[in-house]
Order: structure tokens, then C-alpha cells, then sequence
């Protein structure tokens, strides 16, 4: 039998005793089978006692298992995300940092920028002999075709990327939706800001390229159309001039 109907039978019986001591309250305690005294007064008092008790006995019981229920529901808060995508994304962003770092010609460097352009984009670059003028063409056609190769190449890394931003997604939400706590939940949900984060970098990362890209092509045809005007300005100041002269069509 439960606490609880244990209870509420010896509390029926205090009940029943109680009317039974208003009925016979006027008569007194007296003495039956063999001598034993029978008071209903003192019957009724214990019987309450008893219920009494067992009622602080079940309240203690259900405070115990409210105590347990709440441990284990922090044990489950406190419990670790048995998934991790950090390696996996710490791999894609080293592998575009890579690529950016095997940039040809002109790095991604502000000293190396500058130096470069100095020797072979402006001032000097432009107004040497003819065969520095050739190599500084030439070597400014070579930076242009090697910027867009590594913008290729970026962008074949990048969407190299997806396939693994796409699995490390799935297992994220997957691991989220079967959270059993507020730690697993908030776990995953920094691992999927953390992949946001990846594909920013990729992103980044591919439009420094492009935009590298561009930015050089640019300067190759600002270059070529100020030595240009050098090698007309050449032309139009030589020493010797244009000298008129007849010409002869056949010979005698």
C-alpha cells in the first residue's frame, strides 16, 4: 500500500474514532476482555500522531526525489557536446592561408607592394632605356598573369571548402537538436558561429585575390599607357629630326 492511502486510511479511522468519542464522551475509559483498559481518547490521539507523521515521511520523500530530479537535470546542463568541427575548420582556413602565402610575383605584403611598384610600375619604370622599358612591360605582364592565376587558385580552394562546411553543418545541427542541455546546446551553437567565421575568411580571402587580381591589370594598363606617351615623347624630340628627301622608284 502506498504512503499516501496508508495515510489517508489511518486519517478516516482518526475520523471515525473521533465521532465515536463524541458519542460516548460522557462515558468513561473501562476495563474489558481479561482487565485491559480501552480508552478512545487516547486511541484517537495516536492514530493522529501516526498520520501526521506519515504525512512528514511522504513530504520528506518528495522533497528528496525533487532533490535528485534536479541534480540530474544540472548533471545534463553541465554535460560536455561529445561533437567538435574545431580541427576540422582550423584545417580549411590554414589551407586558403596557404594559398595566399604561395602568391606569385608580388606578396601579400605592404613593403613588397611598394618596392614593386617602385621598379617597375612608376617613375623610373617608365622613363628608362628601351630594353629596361622592354623588361619592365614584360615583368608587368608576368604579375598580371600570375595575380590571376592565384585567384583561381584561391577560388578552387574555397570551393574545396564547401564540401567540408557542408559536413561539418550537418554534424553541428545534428548535435544541436539532440542536445540534453544548456552547455550542448550553447556548444554547438558557438562551433556554428565558428564555421560563419570559416566561410568569412574564404570569403575574404577570395575577393583579396580578385581584388588583387584586378588591381594589378589595372596598373599594367596605367603603366603601359604612361610609356606609351614616353616612347611617343621620344619620338617627337629625337636629335636628328625628320629630314625630307627624294625618292627614287627605279633604278637607271
Amino acid at each position: 500500500m502506498k504512503p499516501n492511502i496508508l495515510c489517508r486510511a489511518m486519517l478516516a479511522g482518526a475520523i471515525a474514532t473521533s465521532s465515536m468519542i463524541g458519542i460516548t464522551a460522557a462515558t468513561p475509559a473501562h476495563a474489558q476482555f481479561g482487565g485491559i483498559v480501552y480508552d478512545p481518547t487516547n486511541y484517537a490521539q495516536n492514530v493522529l500522531t501516526a498520520a501526521r507523521s506519515l504525512q512528514q515521511v511522504n513530504n520528506q520523500i518528495q522533497q528528496i526525489q525533487q532533490q535528485a530530479t534536479s541534480l540530474m537535470n544540472e548533471a545534463r546542463n553541465l554535460a560536455s557536446l561529445p561533437f567538435s568541427s574545431l580541427q576540422q575548420l582550423q584545417q580549411q582556413v590554414q589551407r586558403t592561408q596557404q594559398l595566399l602565402g604561395e602568391a606569385q610575383r608580388i606578396a601579400y605584403d605592404v613593403q613588397n607592394v611598394q618596392q614593386v611598384f617602385n621598379g617597375r610600375y612608376k617613375g623610373a619604370a617608365l622613363t628608362g632605356t628601351h630594353a629596361q622599358m622592354v623588361a619592365n612591360a614584360n615583368a608587368r605582364w608576368a604579375d598580371s598573369v600570375g595575380a590571376f592565376e592565384d585567384a583561381l587558385r584561391v577560388q578552387a580552394g574555397v570551393v574545396g571548402n564547401i564540401d567540408g562546411a557542408r559536413t561539418t553543418m550537418d554534424g553541428l545541427v545534428t548535435s544541436s537538436q539532440s542536445a540534453t542541455g544548456a552547455l550542448q546546446a550553447a556548444q554547438a551553437g558557438n562551433q556554428l558561429l565558428a564555421l560563419q567565421s570559416q566561410q568569412l575568411a574564404d570569403l575574404t580571402a577570395l575577393l583579396a585575390a580578385q581584388g588583387r587580381a584586378q588591381a594589378l591589370d589595372s596598373a599594367r594598363n596605367a603603366a603601359v599607357e604612361a610609356e606609351s606617351r614616353e616612347r611617343l615623347r621620344r619620338f617627337l624630340t629625337r636629335s636628328n629630326g625628320y629630314q625630307p628627301g627624294n625618292a627614287r622608284m627605279f633604278h637607271d
